[in-house]
């Protein structure tokens, strides 16, 4: 696992139950091994946005894991950008959705690298 550089974030992880913290350590993993593999590679800020770990590059739009009321975690993407309209275009009906702003995960097996990957990765590079 990678380690936290901001004491705050780990605590926010470390308050999750179990299976949320399992799935959104998963998640946070995928978000720095897509932004390592991006060929605009921006750097990587992991902070806290409402409470949650938030993902943020400076040409990008905000990602945002933690739990959910209808899943055990979820990824959360702005909800007033074009993200989950382009990924349900790209992957229709692949994934469980909380409208235009979370892909829902029940369990860690079901985080998919190239789809979600495909995600992170515009996410990160929204505004470039």
């Amino acid at each position: 696992m990678r380690p936290f550089d901001d004491p705050a974030v780990e605590a926010a992880f470390d308050a999750l139950p179990e299976d949320t913290r399992k799935g959104a350590l998963a998640l946070r993993e995928l978000v720095f091994d897509t932004a390592q593999a991006l060929p605009d590679a921006q750097p990587l800020t992991e902070a806290l946005r409402w409470g949650q770990p938030a993902y943020l590059a400076p040409k990008g739009s905000t990602i945002r894991l933690g739990g959910h009321k209808q899943a055990s975690f979820a990824l959360f993407v702005h909800c007033q950008s074009r993200l989950m309209g382009d990924f349900t275009s790209a992957f229709p009906d692949e994934d469980r959705l909380e409208g235009n702003r979370a892909v829902l995960f029940d369990d860690p097996d079901q985080i998919d690298d190239t789809r979600h990957g495909w995600l992170i990765a515009r996410a990160l590079t929204y505004h470039l």
